[in-house]
Formats: structure tokens, sequence, C-alpha cells
């Protein structure tokens, strides 16, 4: 960083990304245990946050959570859309996420061979 536009310009970008991990309504959670971590789960996460860049869906909250006893089903990634139910992914990989964003979180079509659990909302 060399310049007062290059410190201006990694703001804007940080803000960008700030708020792709903040308020919104569809939320994606993904599991970054030391079981997650070591199944790839930084590496899906990278894949989620590139991939919402990519489509610009800066209204998509991204969000981590520890272990939640399903080790054997790592890497997990949870998606909630409002008013539907919570759907959790189980041995996700990072090829698997365009599918998932494209297929769930933009057209509300949950990608069943994928599907490990799914919680009724309230």
């Amino acid at each position: 960083m060399k310049t007062l536009e290059d410190l201006k310009a990694l703001r804007e970008k940080l803000k960008s990304d700030i708020k792709v991990r903040q308020g919104s309504s569809t939320k994606i959670i993904i599991g970054m245990g030391t079981c997650g971590i070591a199944a790839g789960a930084r590496e899906v996460m990278k894949a989620v946050l590139d991939e919402l860049a990519v489509r610009h869906l800066n209204d998509v909250q991204v969000q981590q959570t520890g272990c939640i006893g399903m080790c054997e089903k790592e890497v997990l990634v949870d998606v909630m859309r409002p008013g539907e139910p919570r759907i959790t992914y189980g041995k996700v990989k990072p090829a698997d996420v365009k599918k998932i964003i494209a297929e769930h979180v933009v057209n509300g079509r949950v990608v069943q061979e994928l599907v490990v659990g799914k919680i009724e909302q309230e």
C-alpha cells in the first residue's frame, strides 16, 4: 500500500467483506471446529465468500460455528432462508459450493444429494 487511494480502496473492500458477514435475511453457517477445519472448512469458507462476491450477493450473512457433534459428516454447511427449514449439508467440498449457492441460496431448491439434516424454523 503506497498511496491514500490504495488505503481507501482497501477500506471499501473490507466494508464490503464485513457486510457479507453481517445483517441479512439468508444465512450460511459453516462448521469451523477443529474437525471441520481438518476436513477442509477453511477452503469451503473461502469458496463461499468468493462465490458470493462473484454473484454480488451482499445480502447473505456468512457465519462460522464450532463442532456440533457430527464430525464424520464434516465439512458441514447450513443454509437458512427466511420462512424455510434450516438445511444442513454434509461432506461439503469447495467444488460443491457453486451448486449450493446457485440452487439453494439463489433459487430456493435444496441440493438433496448433500443434505444430512433439516430443522423446521419457528
